[in-house]
């Protein structure tokens, strides 16, 4: 049979051999390379599709090699170099708090767990803990970084002294490797040491002051006391203790939370520094100074004597056959302004203040006007030992507070002996009797050893000197006779007043 061969469409001659294989004549395909298939052509489509595949990806990554490279070339630039560029706080060394005589009260000590920056240290003794404070260190997170690159002063001269305190950090730069390991480093910025402080404090005589009073609050039952000691030319205070205190160390350690936690738990407020900003009732302690104010408004010759039977009566104003009665601590007999003083007669006070019978009496917008003159009911000027503000009470007083209630001649008279809505705070009471006793002249207070250095200027309160010496003659008396003999055995010659008011709060 002859067979006819034939051609393709584009002329070339197939023959049937070559499409129909028997595939089992040729055992020798490896089909696992394809051996023995017929190859097929690849579609144009899916060339074309493939071709736009790649051009698409490389117009992407020259959009994206062009913003790397040209818009943010620059900002990428510098964070390589912050890569490679470290830079380090240098902390600056806090400065230290001394006494008048170089006791240190808080130094710096090298830190063990960090060498960044150094451990505060303070005298561990509660009788400075108020005066001096405590800080907080700078903090880390937990990559390692300071959020903080500070020491916070916390409370007392640590946190109203910071700024001087702190000083200002430096900065360090240093270059590394790509494998982190540093090649050179530079100071960039040098740290600035804080200031130091010296104290006029004496540290010997404010451990012992707090000693005493430490033991008195126990002994009576008392939760807290202060006291404070000045010198009233320069204005320096050596001493002002206030307990309960506690370990300054503890708080800056900020490790021991079971003592912390205890600390603040308290109701004894260790925390809280009572010669300054403690506000309390100060009792009898204000009658110099209200008499000041009799004397200077003549209210009473200093030598006529009000006789004290141990208390005053006046008609009960909802009810006149009812009698208000004031009473005195004791009957104190016949007494002129210096035995007034002395015995603390409040019969004699009230008179005087409030008036009683033909006795004129000083009132309360006067008593307002005299206390005020020695710093009381306002904020001292005296930038650490200011303190708190305290109260005068008047007639506004009354109304804000006890729901516009009119102002009595009760009042007046409780006012008179340092109580009903009066408050002061220890600071103001010991810079009022520091200008009695300089008769007239406004101590400078301050904390700082020289601290007072070339300021000449005193203020002076507007009253003769002759007053002030009668008041002064009857606070002599007060320790030779009066209420406060007790202090007649030291072998000083000392001057005082005594008070006592009747709120408070002991320890339970």
């Amino acid at each position: 049979m002859k067979r006819t061969r034939r051609k393709s469409q584009r002329g070339k001659e197939i023959f049937p051999e070559e499409i129909f294989i028997d595939s089992s004549n040729l055992p020798n395909f490896d089909q696992n390379q394809f051996e023995g298939r017929i190859e097929k052509p690849i579609p144009k489509a899916s060339l074309i599709f493939l071709a736009s595949i790649f051009l698409l990806l490389g117009v992407v990554y020259t959009a994206r090699a062009w913003a790397l490279q040209g818009e943010q070339g620059a900002d990428f630039l510098a964070k390589s170099e912050n890569n490679r560029l470290h830079h380090t706080t240098i902390f600056a060394e806090r400065g230290a708090i001394s006494d008048r005589n170089g006791q240190l009260l808080a130094w710096n000590v090298p830190n063990t767990e960090s060498a960044d920056f150094a451990e505060r240290r303070y005298n561990p003794s509660a009788a400075f803990s108020h005066l001096v404070g405590y800080v907080k260190y700078p903090s880390k997170d937990s990559k390692g970084f300071y959020y903080t690159e500070d020491y916070e002063g916390k409370d007392g001269l640590e946190g109203f002294f910071n700024d001087s305190l702190s000083g200002s950090n430096g900065l360090k730069i240093s270059e590394t490797d790509a494998l982190g390991k540093v090649q050179s480093e530079n100071i960039i910025t040098p740290p600035q040491p804080g200031t130091s402080l010296t104290l006029s404090i004496d540290a010997d005589i404010q451990q012992k002051l707090y000693e005493v009073i430490q033991q008195i609050a126990i002994d009576a039952n008392y939760q807290g006391g202060t006291a404070g000691l000045l010198d009233i030319k320069t204005g320096e205070v050596l001493a002002m203790a206030s307990y309960p205190g506690y370990n300054p160390n503890i708080l800056t350690d900020g490790r021991d939370t079971k003592t912390i936690n205890t600390l603040f738990a308290r109701n004894d407020t260790p925390f809280l520094d009572r010669f300054v900003n403690g506000l309390y009732t100060p009792g009898s302690t204000v009658k110099p100074f209200l008499a000041l104010g009799v004397l200077d408004q003549k209210i009473i010759d200093p030598k006529k004597q009000i006789e004290s039977t141990g208390s005053i009566s006046l008609p009960n104003i909802f009810d006149s056959s009812v009698q208000t009665v004031f009473a005195d601590w004791r009957a104190n007999g016949w007494t002129d302004m210096e035995r007034a003083i002395a015995v603390s007669s409040d019969v004699y006070f009230y008179e005087v203040i409030g008036g009683y019978k033909d006795q004129p009496g000083l009132g309360i917008t006067n008593l307002e006007k005299y206390m005020r003159m020695f710093g009381f009911g306002d904020v001292l000027s005296a930038g650490y030992l200011s303190g708190k503000k305290g109260v005068i009470p008047n007639p506004d007083w009354k109304k804000e507070n006890f729901e516009g209630e009119d102002w009595r001649i009760g009042d007046t008279y409780h006012t008179a002996i340092g109580q009903y809505g009066v408050q002061v705070t220890p600071i103001q009471m010991l810079s009022g009797i520091a200008t009695i006793a300089n008769e007239g002249t406004i101590p400078n207070l301050t904390i700082l050893r020289d601290g007072n250095q070339g300021n000449n200027v005193f203020n002076k309160v507007p009253l003769p000197a002759s007053y002030f010496k009668i008041v002064k003659s009857g606070m002599r008396k007060t320790v030779t006779e009066g209420t406060a003999t007790s202090m007649s055995s030291t072998g000083l010659q000392i001057a005082g007043k005594t008070g006592s008011a009747g709120l408070g709060t002991v320890r339970k």
